[in-house]
């Protein structure tokens, strides 16, 4: 079985499929998404949106939508962040990407604390068109991917396959694959080289930026991965928060690949999106004013929440948390201009 379908059983099967059965958010989960640690991640984003909408000329009417919302707090956050900007919040129209029935009842009473109903949607293509705002966090991520070893010259793809000992493990395809579908920044690579592709991750980002060209809008992408392609091995599982064998608990730890935002780029723009260069969580955080936001938040607040804003600020911004390994890329529509903290490729 080809690892890109695995991977996609593991996390979609409509039974045993891990976002269908198991609570993945929280403490109580599996890991702690960004919006989650922070109400001050989705504010800042709710912020980046709303100087968005003003340079789109304000339309009457936006769709928002989140793919991969998880529990509906980014949306939530971003909605109350949202009013700073006159009329926006009158413009919009929630639309959520999700296919868990689970997790779309948390998020219906997630934006619902905003005054806000929502409509779901299993598909990005079945969004309505028209002027589009477009937030996705930690959802490329969980997009399946397909990896191809070297042996010699030549590229075998890496199968799922049963071992000696009866148990599920990695095998390689006895026919060497077509050099065609090695991308070129693999040349010259070193023998055992793993090259991880996501076509499935690519054709979803272009039909995201299709709707970029006949529309006015714009998108953002947060996700751990690299800001320049290479050969490496990313695949991985967590439970509990904490790393896992991707063949053991099957259905009941997350399954993910760090996101590859060099080809990210290259399908949003072959979609007709303009992109604008990748930066980290971190810098595009401190840039968007976190640090400010978080002295607002201090002076408010209790002893112990203190130590929680503290810990949170520190845990979406350092070096050695999130603040580095996640990436932040953007995508607008040709004719807006390229909005702060970004500058044009």
């Amino acid at each position: 079985m080809p690892i890109d379908q695995y991977f996609g059983l593991v996390l979609g099967h409509p039974q045993y499929g891990y976002y269908m059965s198991q609570q993945p958010f929280g403490l109580e989960g599996d890991f702690i998404t960004a919006p989650e640690a922070s109400q001050m991640f989705g504010e800042l984003i709710g912020v980046w949106f709303a100087s968005i909408y003003q340079a789109m000329g304000s339309p009457k009417a936006v769709n928002l939508v989140e793919v991969g919302p998880g529990q509906g707090v980014l949306m939530a956050d971003m909605l109350r962040a949202a009013k700073v900007m006159p009329g926006f919040r009158d413009a919009v129209k929630v639309h959520f990407v999700e296919t868990s029935r689970r997790l779309r009842e948390i998020q219906k009473q997630a934006v619902a604390r905003e005054g806000f109903n929502a409509q779901w949607h299993d598909n990005f293509s079945d969004v309505p068109e028209g002027a589009m705002l477009l937030a996705g966090n930690e959802f490329f991520d969980a997009i399946p991917i397909k990896q191809f070893e070297k042996r010699g010259d030549l590229w075998h793809e890496r199968f799922v396959g049963v071992s000696g000992d009866d148990a599920l493990g990695f095998v390689l395809s006895p026919d060497p694959t077509p050099a065609v579908l090695i991308p070129s920044w693999a040349d010259g690579s070193d023998d055992e080289s793993i090259a991880e592709v996501a076509p499935v991750r690519s054709a979803i980002a272009e039909t995201m930026a299709e709707r970029l060209a006949a529309a006015p809008g714009a998108a953002i992408f947060i996700d751990y991965g690299h800001a320049e392609s290479g050969v490496v091995d990313t695949l991985q599982a967590m439970r509990v928060h904490k790393f896992a064998d991707v063949f053991e608990d099957i259905g009941y730890c997350d399954l993910t690949s760090h996101v590859d935002f060099g080809e990210l780029g290259k399908a949003l723009g072959r979609g007709g999106a303009k992109v604008l260069p990748v930066m980290t969580q971190g810098d595009f955080l401190r840039a968007m004013g976190i640090e400010a936001r978080a002295q607002q938040l201090l002076r408010k607040a209790t002893d112990e929440q203190r130590d929680a804003i503290s810990f949170n600020h520190a845990r979406l911004v350092a070096d050695e948390q999130m603040g580095t390994l996640f990436k932040v890329m953007a995508a607008i529509s040709h004719g807006i201009a390229a909005p702060y903290p970004f500058g044009e490729m």
